[in-house]
């Protein structure tokens, strides 16, 4: 099988903007359940593992990230960064899934003032520009989250030696790198930086690495933390970004400034699960906790026939929901929608 771009001329039951783990696994089931449906991105399949580390070891076990019931058989307990995506590629080419890829969603709005009747999807095409739309009964928002880092709001946080994404070290040897943050993307950088041969020091606010660093990670930073091989300046404030240097605030708000040379910034400080497509089509969220207002047994907002799947539907807490437990979720909404269309071929919808 292959997988299928289609035009975007005739109604969809289904229309998916994400190609995560969670659209994917959204896609499979309504494939499975015989809809009309199609899965858009507006990178590459699962694109925001792209961004992981080279190098790293996923947490979970291979079984736990499994989507369609697909085995997923890896060299070691523990996948890797490649045979995540490796695994992705292959389950969406023998499902033959339709996916738009390169195919951003600029907006989804209302077709129909009915509640029946539908939505329009806008569309773009990453790489040649081109505007389009398509219309689907239903929707399901699975864009992740790794679009929106938690930015520090400081002076030169835009500068290009500056990222809030970290892959690999090679390119950092020999060089002043620092990393910002005190969980465990933060220590697993650090350490690739500092095997690569690059001068690493660790900043964070808090008075010490977070508990939910890695087991298998946490002694290694530790040690080499005490052996001074990587500096850590913890209960440390960044105050500023320059071209050569940092400028920190040692020991929270009333500690001493300092100048730190620097030619590199990686700002890992987590990220957050913005939709700003919910919020055009009227769907609130709790203010405290940011989790869009849906029913967490069928996954629909409070917008009938808008979905919510993976870590969108976790607010503010990119930690709550993972792989793990989103790769359910497109069952659940595929059951609900089901039920909806066929009331509405009851009642002549």
């Amino acid at each position: 099988m292959e997988c299928v771009r289609k035009e975007a001329a005739s109604l969809l039951d289904l229309a998916i903007v994400g190609a995560g783990p969670a659209g994917l696994a959204t896609a499979i089931a309504a494939r499975r359940a015989g809809l009309r449906y199609r899965a858009f991105d507006k990178g590459g399949v699962v694109a925001a593992l792209e961004r992981v580390p080279l190098h790293i070891v996923f947490s979970s076990t291979s079984e736990r990230l499994e989507i369609g019931g697909i085995p997923f058989i890896t060299r070691g307990p523990r996948p890797t960064r490649d045979e995540l995506l490796t695994y992705y590629r292959t389950v969406a080419w023998r499902e033959g899934l339709d996916l738009a890829l390169y195919t951003e969603v600029t907006s989804v709005e209302r077709a129909d003032p009915r509640p029946a009747g539908g939505f329009r999807l806008r569309l773009r095409g990453v790489l040649n520009g081109r505007e389009d739309e398509v219309l689907a009964r239903a929707v399901v928002v699975a864009t992740g989250y790794f679009d929106h880092p938690n930015r520090l709001g400081v002076p030169g946080e835009d500068l290009p030696k500056a990222s809030h994404y970290f892959t690999h070290g090679h390119p950092y040897f020999g060089l002043d790198v620092a990393v910002v943050g005190g969980q465990n993307s933060a220590a697993e950088a650090a350490l690739e930086l500092w095997r690569a041969g690059a001068r690493v020091v660790l900043i964070h606010r808090g008075p010490d690495l977070s508990p939910k660093v890695k087991p298998w990670v946490l002694p290694d930073i530790r040690s080499r933390i005490e052996k001074g091989e990587i500096k850590a300046l913890f209960s440390t404030r960044l105050l500023a970004i320059g071209p050569d240097r940092l400028w920190l605030r040692l020991d929270g708000e009333g500690g001493e400034e300092v100048e730190l040379p620097n030619d590199f910034v990686f700002l890992l400080t987590g990220y957050r699960a913005e939709a700003p497509l919910l919020g055009g089509l009227g769907v609130g969220r709790d203010p405290v906790s940011g989790v869009p207002r849906h029913d967490p047994d069928t996954l629909e907002t409070e917008v009938p026939g808008v979905y919510v799947a993976g870590v969108v539907a976790a607010g503010f807490d990119a930690n709550a929901i993972f792989i793990e437990n989103a790769r359910f979720h497109g069952e659940r909404i595929v059951s609900h929608l089901l039920r909806r269309l066929r009331r509405e071929v009851r009642a002549g919808g």
